[in-house]
């Protein structure tokens, strides 16, 4: 037998060896290919980006830490829409002073629904629709007692909009009046009041009010 001649039964030489793991590799590769197909996967070359996972939490926002605010802020609640529902968010906000009396409260208050929801916020779906121009100041001298004026018609504001108004002044004690916000514009036409009932905050487009209220 020659020199380069083999008997069966003997090593493989070094090519040998490298075409072998060549092509077990490629069965290998060539049966995932095959599993993936019948999993209905399809098979990709290049990485995919899927986007940030879906919020499982929506109209949450996380805690926020009062302890590091300064003495004279405080906490509030307002209404946002989330959900095509009216829901509380928390605001910290400073009062121009240690008395404030309830336009104070209110511009507060109202300041607070035409900022932009914050990052948090608008993340966990809030939005809000009360317009940037809108404007609240005292009633005038015939006006029934608690009456706030706003520089807007209010039946001629957007219906969220009026209702997370009417739900926001309504959770403040020195806002609503006989169990009803009392909202007036503008013109001449009488005021009125406004309850913020359990359907105002779920269907806030269908805000009930009271009819006209007599002057005093």
């Amino acid at each position: 037998m020659r020199r380069g001649d083999r008997a069966d039964g003997a090593r493989p030489t070094g090519r040998a060896r490298r075409t072998g793991r060549v092509l077990a590799a490629v069965a290998t590769v060539t049966a995932v290919a095959a599993l993936a197909a019948g999993c209905g996967i399809r098979s990709t070359s290049v990485p995919v980006d899927a986007g940030a996972a879906p919020s499982r939490v929506p109209c949450r926002t996380p805690a926020h830490d009062v302890t590091s605010q300064a003495l004279e802020d405080i906490e509030v609640q307002v209404y946002l829409v989330c959900a095509s529902q009216l829901m509380t968010v928390n605001r910290s906000v400073r009062l121009d002073s240690a008395e404030p009396d309830r336009i104070r409260v209110a511009r507060v208050l109202l300041d607070e629904l035409q900022k932009a929801p914050s990052a948090d916020e608008r993340q966990a779906g809030f939005s809000t629709g009360v317009p940037t121009g809108l404007r609240v100041s005292a009633a005038r001298a015939d006006d029934p007692a608690g009456t706030l004026r706003l520089n807007e018609q209010p039946e001629d504001l957007p219906a969220e909009a009026l209702a997370q108004i009417v739900c926001s002044y309504a959770d403040s004690e020195t806002l609503v009046t006989g169990g009803t916000v009392v909202l007036g514009g503008p013109g001449d036409y009488a005021p009125r009041g406004y309850p913020c009932a359990s359907e105002t905050k779920t269907r806030p487009g269908e805000v009930p009010t009271l009819g006209a209220l007599e002057r005093p």
